[in-house]
């Protein structure tokens, strides 16, 4: 049985802990029985990241290319014009996707005439029939009221890793800084995307520290982004390892336990998958992957290869593509 959100807000970490570290073919089982309760087994939700502001973000993240403190080489772009931004929700929504996520890199939202620009970007994207999500940093309660009478749906912030190894990968804001952010967010009564990347150089105990953190949120976030890291070269954690397999597995199957009726969402990291190891994750719990060849600014499994995936696996997005030449 899934614990229920009462319960999980007064989650110990030992019960997650016990639950990460079952025999894996028996946490997939119990995962899959998990989502079939609560979800279509195969319909998978699927956004697209368009990334509006690109570059010279005041924060030290370790992995991000899009800091000013790591040598990168990316170049930095300002805030897109907001047809552009409407014309790509609008391929977005040809392709499959229901939900268009906006992401600026910014350390925190300030109130001037780039946020009041993303406001029109949201209610644009939300009159095309689409879910609206944004990623923009840190906010004030303030702020979060005028993105939810934009008609933003999800705010995204994620934890990133476990409390303990937090300051191992951003030293810029604090873990507090990032739960405040949320309490704004759902106090506005926007929906919250939360998640976080693993192989980071965290141990298996800080992976599970941050799905305890996440699943005790009361309630827990209604999207759960879990991404593998990307080495980007120039970020300090460009020569990291690849994630062994099992434990996005683990992770994934783990965060459908502890949080039934969360979207959990097969993010960064994906086109490194094998098909095989894509195919176990949705089995255990997976039901949403963000489409398009880019993530930001790193790469992301193709359209065709998704495609491909699907079929063999007989999911369908919960937004049918539309015809080819068919406009939306």
């Amino acid at each position: 049985m899934a614990p229920s959100p009462s319960t999980t807000s007064n989650l110990s970490r030992e019960s997650v802990s016990e639950i990460y570290r079952r025999p894996l073919m028996e946490l997939v089982f119990q995962a899959a029985q998990v989502h079939r309760e609560h979800h279509a087994p195969n319909s998978i939700q699927c956004s697209t990241l368009l990334s509006i502001k690109t570059g010279s973000c005041a924060e030290d993240c370790s992995y991000c290319s899009q800091s000013a403190r790591n040598d990168s080489s990316l170049e930095p772009e300002r805030l897109m014009d907001k047809e552009a931004v409407i014309a790509a929700a609008q391929s977005a929504k040809a392709k499959g996707s229901d939900r268009f996520c906006m992401g600026a890199a910014w350390r925190s939202i300030k109130d001037n005439a780039d946020f009041d620009c993303v406001l029109e970007m949201v209610s644009s994207v939300k009159d095309l029939g689409l879910e609206t999500c944004l990623t923009a940093g840190m906010l004030e309660p303030h702020q979060a009221d005028k993105l939810r009478d934009a008609g933003l749906d999800y705010y995204n912030h994620n934890l990133d890793t476990s409390p303990e190894f937090y300051d191992q990968v951003v030293t810029t804001r604090t873990y507090e800084d990032r739960l405040e952010t949320l309490a704004a967010v759902r106090v506005a009564g926007i929906k919250v995307c939360c998640g976080g990347i693993l192989g980071m150089g965290e141990s298996e105990e800080d992976r599970i520290g941050l799905i305890h953190e996440l699943a005790r949120q009361s309630p827990p976030p209604e999207s759960v982004p879990i991404n593998a890291l990307v080495p980007i070269p120039g970020t300090p954690l460009a020569e990291n390892p690849p994630l062994p397999w099992d434990q996005m597995v683990r992770a994934v199957a783990t965060a459908r336990i502890l949080m039934p009726q969360s979207c959990i969402r097969l993010s960064a990291g994906r086109a490194a998958m094998t098909e095989e190891g894509q195919a176990l994750c949705f089995l255990a719990g997976a039901n949403s992957v963000f489409m398009g060849d880019k993530l930001l600014t790193t790469s992301n499994a193709t359209e065709t290869e998704d495609a491909a995936l699907f079929r063999k696996l007989g999911v369908e997005p919960l937004n049918e593509p539309a015809p080819q030449g068919v406009s939306v």
